[in-house]
């Protein structure tokens, strides 16, 4: 069941056991002012540290996280209901990596930076600068809490902000912040988490931040972004994804298939970028569906002598979120209906929020489980014939966040790639463009709006401030008052001796020089 609501109180449960955790409660108006009024006071301190003390800063918490990994992945396992091994690698490595790439990185690209200056500006100098935003609010998903919660707040840190997280109700691991914010020594009130469900998160919007980063559904984006633009304040939106993986006659089919399997069945499939559609070329089409078949049917899943804390002890846990059960079983319902076959799965463990790896065939766009957001261990798989059928396939959606060709031509796999409209494409693997913090993360078209990680991420947390230099001198601009017909007709004899196909750089020069003394010669006295 989705988390319990009573007197605005939500029950946090385990995945796994369906046993109650704990509860969180929705938070008051009058504690959110608090809260930005701390942040306001907090960031201007932030602004004023150098990028190294910030860098000191964010060491703190990489420091707490490798020295209490295992009490992090309890708790993540405990509330996400995944398996060690994924709260590890995707959670609490990629933390640390994210710090450690950006830790070397931060300072250049937070640098001021010498801009072009055209030829008619001569004599100044054009730069660029980067302001902190000020407060930034993010709004992080249930199915990475850890790494979602962890990763935006750093970067937009390190740029100079405050920041205000507002974990999932499903999963908000409370204790676990404020316990590692405290223990680590982390710079007070830089990071403050609240609390509570979708009206906690409306009257967050309401305060004001000077940025969203959300990452969640497309539904909650779009009333996000509805919200904010009443106030025009800017998001950045990671919403959802319906990943394709395109497959051709050329490759090695026991990697292939193995790294289909996992990127399928990952998280048990809650990830924006699990693959969700696969087409294979119709040459291999038969002994990839039976290898993965016969692969998946090794996986396994919890039961109730699972020690959770062995990182054997399960490849796939429990569905996190009831709700999203209901979805994955509505999607393999409706493609059954419509002719597709279960060859493996199909249906949840009695009693459970567990649902084994699922493997359809017979599948087309007819149906919901090629089309819309899964989210689940559910695998479906089509035959194409060419390539131009395999791009067409994959670029039919209403999403697109992510992707991946499997070829050893890797210019056939390149030029694929080129063509997927998407906002990340994986060759011969899929997933690793999240796992390299220097690209740039998102969608376009339903997937979302606007970058994290990488240059483009850091810098999405600042008001990049152009400024230009000129000297103070007795010298009068040509362009400034009084408009004279003298100046009208050098000025347009410039414009041709610098932009004409007949280029003429000396004649520019004369014009140029006299444009300056008129300046000054024909100034408003």
């Amino acid at each position: 069941m989705p988390p319990t609501i009573t007197n605005s109180a939500f029950a946090v449960s385990n995945p796994n056991t369906l046993e109650t955790l704990y509860e969180i409660q929705e938070t008051t108006s009058s504690s959110i002012e608090k809260v930005f009024a701390a942040a306001k006071k907090i960031q201007e301190q932030i602004a004023n540290l150098s990028i190294e003390q910030r860098i000191q800063e964010i060491l703190k918490l990489n420091d707490y996280v490798i020295a209490n990994q295992e009490k992090i992945i309890d708790r993540i396992v405990a509330e996400t209901g995944k398996s060690r091994f994924d709260a590890l690698v995707s959670e609490v490595f990629e933390v640390c990596d994210v710090i450690d790439h950006f830790k070397k990185v931060a300072p250049k690209i937070l640098a001021d930076k010498s801009i072009h200056t055209p030829i008619v500006l001569m004599g100044k100098k054009s730069k660029v600068t980067y302001q902190p935003l000020g407060t930034i609010l993010v709004v992080t998903p249930w199915n990475y809490p850890f790494f979602q919660g962890m990763t935006p707040s750093i970067l937009a840190f390190l740029a100079g902000n405050a920041v205000i997280i507002k974990p999932s109700e499903f999963t908000p691991l409370k204790g676990l912040w404020e316990e590692m914010l405290t223990q680590s020594g982390f710079m007070k009130d830089a990071f403050q988490f609240v609390y509570g469900g979708k009206e906690t998160g409306k009257l967050l919007i309401n305060a004001r931040p000077d940025k969203i980063h959300f990452t969640g559904s497309v539904a909650t984006g779009k009333k996000i972004m509805e919200q904010a633009s009443r106030q025009l304040i800017p998001v950045e939106l990671e919403l959802g994804g319906k990943d394709p993986a395109i497959v051709f006659e050329d490759v090695n089919l026991e990697r292939t298939v193995n790294g289909v399997m996992w990127a399928a069945f990952t998280n048990s499939g809650q990830s924006c970028t699990s693959i969700e559609r696969t087409y294979v070329h119709e040459n291999i089409y038969e002994k990839f569906v039976s290898m993965v078949v016969e692969k998946s049917k090794k996986l396994r899943l919890p039961n109730s002598q699972t020690d959770y804390k062995k990182p054997d002890g399960y490849d796939l846990g429990g569905i996190t979120s009831a709700a999203q059960l209901s979805t994955i079983e509505k999607h393999v319902q409706d493609a059954v209906q419509k002719g597709a076959k279960v060859l493996l799965g199909g249906k949840r463990e009695n009693n459970s929020r567990q649902f084994p790896p699922t493997i359809l065939t017979d599948v087309n766009h007819s149906m919901l489980i090629m089309t819309e957001e899964t989210f689940g261990p559910v695998l479906p798989i089509m035959k194409f014939k060419t390539e131009e059928e395999a791009i067409k396939l994959a670029n039919d959606s209403v999403y697109g966040l992510s992707a991946s060709v499997w070829s050893k031509d890797v210019k056939r796999a390149e030029r694929v790639a080129k063509k997927l409209v998407t906002g990340n494409v994986s060759i011969n693997s899929h997933m690793l463009t999240e796992g390299n913090p220097a690209l740039p993360f998102g969608g376009i078209k339903d997937s979302g709006i606007g970058r994290s990680k990488g240059e483009w991420g850091l810098l999405g947390f600042t008001n990049t401030k152009s400024i230009i230099i000129d000297q103070q001198s007795s010298r009068i601009e040509a362009h400034w008052y009084p408009f004279t017909q003298t100046k009208y007709e050098l000025l347009s004899k410039l414009m041709v001796a610098l932009f004409s196909k007949s280029k003429n750089m000396l004649k520019f020069a004369m014009l140029g020089l006299k444009m300056d003394s008129l300046g000054t010669k024909e100034k408003i006295s």
